[in-house]
């Protein structure tokens, strides 16, 4: 704590030295200097004023996880700000000093990542996914040369769940739907303003001026905000061959003072450098290599050291939660079976691996979420059934189905009824997905699902169709 406290003192200290380099004046045209923002700055705050602060308007309207993670999600943009501030009025620093400058930045994408993940049971649940998918595009910071399009990709993972969200709400709940078009422009208008401030990347001053104290000042503050540091390392070895009154000290300090006196004789010692040493004498020298220069890395939020906390087991659960079903943590559990349903309920299976369940009566959806070698048998489904980030999974329908989503899953074998051969099956980046049609013999057919099409262009718009597989 009193190093904490010690920290704090730094950086009022340090904090009122920069307050009084901007008042006195100084040399002038630097931002920092003279107090003025820069101009894509400024054009940031336009972006914070407008569409953030519309989202997080909306996001406090709807409450609960919403708002929670929309506070988050402003401290994110105040952090970029910051940084942006920073490279306005500086050179582009070290690595390790832009690491640092990126860390509050990092540490907001993790925060938004990781409340996402604690709070699967919300009914909100796809309003936390659409942030916690494209909240990476904040680190466009660190990305070169094409910063944009790294942005737009971030934005297209959001729209995966802000669909969800209107498909859930355009015939409820208006506000929701102002909420989607508000998170989305943010990413919009950013991309808009990378394109005219930002186009290869980050833009650093190319001046030099006070900013070195003002990096500073940043680097106390992220040392006091971030978590405790490291005790300091033990003291050096006393040095044995020093005698208790400084007499080595005083020795070398005489012979620095000696060389230096000898004026032009000091050249003396230095090596003769032959010609066959000397890249205009020996042309030889010229064609080899020179120092290998790596390009820019992109933007990575730093790995979290796992501890005992999120290693341990969670305990499994099969429970009725207000209307939904919650399948969770089952390992090896065969012969799971929910019978008491009703036509209003929901099945949510999560992390299940080597497990049947069976769901006897008609309900309104059943989504299976990151299992592995899971198997469902379900009678009827008046909506949809999805498999999400799942590996090796069984579907059979007994009943009917109208629709049976599948994404991000590799490995999916899906079992139809008589009654449910009309169903439309959609897929996206899946792989290994087979259909297997009963006949009238009683025997299935297997029928792979394409994952290759091509695409042409016939004149007036694109056509895909899905290609042949080969065997």
């Amino acid at each position: 704590m009193a190093g904490l406290e010690s920290l704090v003192q730094r950086l009022e200290v340090a904090v009122g030295r920069l307050e009084a380099v901007s008042s006195s004046g100084g040399a002038g045209g630097s931002p920092s200097a003279t107090g003025v923002v820069s101009v894509y700055v400024e054009a940031f705050d336009v972006l914070i004023s407008g569409p953030v602060a519309e989202y997080t308007a909306l996001s406090q309207k709807i409450g609960g996880d919403v708002q929670k993670h929309a506070e988050m999600m402003k401290h994110g943009f105040s952090c970029q700000r910051q940084l942006l501030v920073t490279a306005s009025c500086s050179q582009k620093p070290s690595d390790d000093t832009l690491s640092s400058l990126l860390a509050p930045v990092s540490k907001v994408i993790q925060q938004v990542q990781s409340f996402r993940e604690q709070n699967r049971s919300s009914p909100l649940f796809n309003h936390l996914s659409a942030v916690s998918e494209s909240v990476p595009a904040l680190g466009w910071v660190a990305m070169a040369p094409k910063p944009g399009p790294y942005v737009k990709e971030m934005q297209d993972a959001a729209m995966f769940y802000t669909n969800r969200v209107l498909k859930d709400y355009k015939e409820k709940d208006k506000m929701h739907v102002d909420w989607v078009k508000a998170y989305l422009s943010i990413w919009t208008e950013l991309q808009v303003y990378i394109k005219q401030h930002h186009t290869t990347g980050l833009v650093w001053s190319k001046s030099v001026s006070r900013s070195s104290a003002f990096i500073g000042v940043i680097t106390v503050v992220l040392y006091v905000c971030g978590p405790a540091a490291p005790p300091p390392p033990p003291p050096p070895p006393a040095d044995l061959n020093q005698s208790a009154g400084g007499e080595t000290g005083q020795v070398t300090r005489s012979a620095l003072f000696a060389s230096i006196n000898k004026g032009a004789d000091i050249t003396k010692a230095l090596k003769h450098v032959s010609d066959d040493q000397k890249t205009h004498k020996n042309p030889t020298l010229r064609i080899q290599p020179g120092p290998v220069h790596t390009g820019p890395r992109p933007f990575s939020s730093p790995k979290v050291t796992p501890t005992s906390a999120t290693a341990r087991t969670l305990p499994p659960v099969l429970e009725l939660d207000g209307k939904k079903w919650r399948v969770e943590n089952q390992e090896g559990a065969q012969g799971l079976v929910i019978s008491d349903t009703e036509l209003k309920q929901v099945v949510y299976a999560f992390k299940c691996n080597n497990s049947t369940l069976q769901i006897k009566g008609k309900i309104n959806s059943i989504t299976i979420d990151n299992c592995k070698k899971m198997g469902l048998v379900f009678d009827d489904v008046v909506g949809i059934v999805e498999m999400i980030n799942c590996k090796d999974v069984k579907v059979q329908v007994i009943g009917k189905v109208p629709t049976i989503s599948i994404n991000k899953t590799d490995g999916c074998h899906v079992y139809l009824s008589e009654a449910s051969l009309s169903c439309e099956i959609i897929s996206a980046k899946s792989s290994e997905m087979n259909v297997l049609v009963p006949g009238k013999d009683g025997e299935f057919t297997e029928i792979p699902v394409p994952e290759q099409f091509k695409t042409v262009w016939d004149g007036r718009k694109l056509v895909t169709t899905a290609t042949e597989i080969a065997g």
